[in-house]
């Protein structure tokens, strides 16, 4: 599929998992890399492939530790471009800060712009990323953005189901656009819920527009943090009559107290793909269905390396 001799992937601390399952798809080796951390919690990232000439890609989540995530992602770029590769490509399946892309009231900053600069900084050509918080997020870069949704993915799960009554409900307002395309996808009616924020963790549904009354409710959202939305959202929607729930995200960060509100909210189905690794917590529960996006990225690296069109992965779903 690819020209091995060009093509290299390394994968940083982020989800080897995912690393390897994307190499997997291609048919090429995980990079060889050496990395350490010193007793002062400094990083040392020791590159053991030659990569002069050579087209890298790291794979590099900057999920929990947020922070150390991000710093090994830019030792690795200041590496890789000091080692003379021919081009570098940031591949960030779940983008850490994408939250924090506006000023929401005076006096913080926007981290999503200052992690993007650190990026460009550290002198990544591209970035390969799934899913951002906010689409707008992609003008942070001064570089390429190639932008993926999971929606295929988790799309072709929920056909399988072949669910007869299904709507589609987003969670809250900000998200319709979303639901929208799965609505289109799926079929079936959308519905949205309205949703007040009590606190940075914490929200509450307030009441739903439209009709969920005996139909299987699908819910959708770009991530689970600590599941403060979607756990509110199912119980509206079983108080208004719903038959089932179901709920998906392309991000399952599930931070505390998200698996416990989750274990106790009237869900039947949680579906998330594997751009993070599932902490051992929440991999337990039982209802917790895990999709890879792992062909969906090894495409899109393959047509990054060839030169290829990354937006007709989508026009041939």
């Amino acid at each position: 599929m690819v020209n091995q001799n060009e093509l290299l992937i390394f994968s940083g601390s982020g989800n080897p998992e995912l690393t390897e399952k994307i190499c997997a798809y291609l048919n090429v080796g995980v990079g060889k890399v050496r990395i350490e951390e010193f007793s002062d919690g400094e990083t040392l990232v020791r590159i053991e492939d030659d990569v002069r000439g050579r087209d890298c890609f790291i794979v590099q989540p900057t999920c929990h530790p947020v922070n150390e995530n991000i710093m090994e992602l830019l030792i690795f770029l200041d590496c890789l471009h000091r080692a003379s590769a021919k081009r570098i490509t940031a591949v960030m399946p779940y983008f850490g800060y994408a939250r924090q892309d506006r000023k929401s009231e005076g006096r913080t900053p926007i981290s999503a712009k200052l992690v993007a600069n650190l990026i460009t900084t550290a002198r990544a050509d591209r970035l390969l990323a799934i899913d951002l918080h906010a689409e707008q997020v992609q003008g942070f870069f001064d570089i390429p953005v190639d932008h993926l949704t999971a929606e295929p993915v988790i799309s072709s799960y929920f056909r399988s189901l072949e669910l007869p009554d299904k709507v589609i409900v987003s969670p809250d307002v900000g998200n319709v656009k979303t639901a929208n395309i799965y609505a289109q996808d799926l079929g079936g009616e959308l519905a949205v819920i309205d949703k007040r924020r009590i606190s940075g963790s914490e929200a509450v549904a307030i009441r739903i527009i439209g009709d969920v009354k005996n139909k299987d409710v699908l819910m959708f959202d770009d991530m689970i943090t600590t599941a403060g939305t979607v756990c509110s959202a199912a119980r509206l929607v079983r108080d208004c009559g719903a038959k089932t729930v179901r709920v998906a995200a392309t991000h399952g960060v599930f931070a505390p107290p998200a698996v416990e509100r989750l274990q106790k909210a009237p869900i039947d189905e949680i579906v998330v793909a594997d751009t993070v690794p599932i902490n051992a917590e929440a991999a337990r529960m039982k209802n917790l269905k895990v999709l890879t996006v792992a062909d969906l990225l090894g495409e899109a690296i393959h047509r990054i390396h060839n030169n290829k069109s990354v937006s007709e992965i989508f026009k041939t779903k």
